[in-house]
C-alpha cells in the first residue's frame, strides 16, 4: 500500500514538474474596508481569534506550547513572534524569534516605539493556499479552520509558496505541508489552543464568531482591530488589536 502511494506521489510530482515553473494563483477582489461582518451565519461554531499586541511581552511561551502540543520539528514553526523597533528616523527594524527559547536582545539606540507581534496561520475564509493545491489536500473545515489532509498531501509545496503570511512549511520529517491547525483536536473538545493556553498575558483570544455572546465576538464589537493584507481578499480570521501600521 505504501509503495503504491509513493508511486502515485512521484507520478504527480513529475506531471507538475513538466509544467511551468512559475506559480500563478488568483487573488480575490480588493476590499474597500478592513471591516466586515463576523461569522458565516451557519449553525454551529465558526472559529477565529484575536491578538492583543499591547499585551505581548515577547516571552515565546506560545511557541513552546505549540511545539510541545503538536510535536513541531526544530527549525520550523507553526507560530512565531516578531519584535518591531521604530527608530526616531522612522526606520522600521524587525527581529524574529529563531527558537522556542529565544531571548530578544535589549533595545539600544534611539527608538521611538517598540512592540511584539505574534504571527501564525490566519485561517482565511478564501485561502489562496487551498486554491493552488493540485490534489485537494488543503481545505477549510465547515467551522472555519484551514487544515492540510496528511493522507493526500504530496508535498509539492505549492501552498507554502502561495501563503501570503508565510505560515506554511514542508515538514522535514514527513515531507508534507504543515501549519497551524488551530489545535483542532483541542478546540473540538472544548479546550483552548495550546498557544492560547500557554500565554501568561492573555494575548490571544479565540472564540466562536457565530456566538454573539462569545468573548471574541464581544471584543471585536468593542475594540478596533486590523487585519493583515486585507487587500488580497482572502478574508483572514486573525484580528489584531493595537497593531501598528508598520506591520505587514
Amino acid at each position: 500500500m505504501g509503495d503504491k502511494r509513493n508511486t502515485s506521489r512521484r507520478e504527480m510530482l513529475k506531471l507538475m514538474a513538466a509544467g511551468s515553473a512559475l506559480l500563478v494563483f488568483p487573488i480575490g477582489p480588493l476590499l474597500a474596508s478592513e471591516e466586515r461582518q463576523h461569522g458565516n451565519g451557519a449553525k454551529g461554531p465558526y472559529w477565529a481569534y484575536a491578538i492583543d499586541t499591547a499585551r505581548c511581552i515577547g516571552c515565546c511561551a506560545c511557541m513552546r506550547g505549540c511545539r510541545d502540543e503538536n510535536d513541531v520539528p526544530e527549525d520550523v514553526f507553526r507560530t512565531w513572534v516578531e519584535r518591531y523597533r521604530i527608530g526616531m528616523d522612522g526606520e522600521v527594524r524587525v527581529d524574529v524569534a529563531t527558537s522556542i527559547d529565544h531571548i530578544f536582545e535589549p533595545i539600544e539606540g534611539d527608538v521611538a516605539n517598540a512592540f511584539f507581534v505574534p504571527k501564525l496561520c490566519n485561517h482565511c475564509e478564501k485561502s489562496v493556499c487551498n486554491q493552488v493545491c493540485p490534489v485537494g489536500a488543503a481545505f477549510n473545515t465547515p467551522d472555519g479552520v484551514a487544515l492540510v489532509d496528511q493522507e493526500h498531501c504530496i508535498g509539492c509545496g505549492y501552498c507554502v509558496q502561495a501563503c501570503p503570511y508565510g505560515s506554511r512549511f514542508i515538514n522535514p520529517h514527513t515531507h508534507m505541508a504543515n501549519k497551524c491547525t488551530f489545535c483542532y483536536h483541542r478546540i473540538t473538545r472544548g479546550l483552548a489552543p495550546a498557544c492560547v493556553h500557554s500565554c501568561p498575558r492573555e494575548v490571544r483570544i479565540y472564540g466562536d464568531l457565530n456566538d454573539p455572546k462569545s468573548k471574541l465576538s464581544i471584543l471585536l464589537r468593542q475594540r478596533s482591530y486590523r487585519l493583515l493584507k486585507p487587500e488580497l481578499g482572502t478574508h483572514p480570521k486573525c484580528y489584531y488589536l493595537g497593531l501598528g501600521r508598520e506591520v505587514v
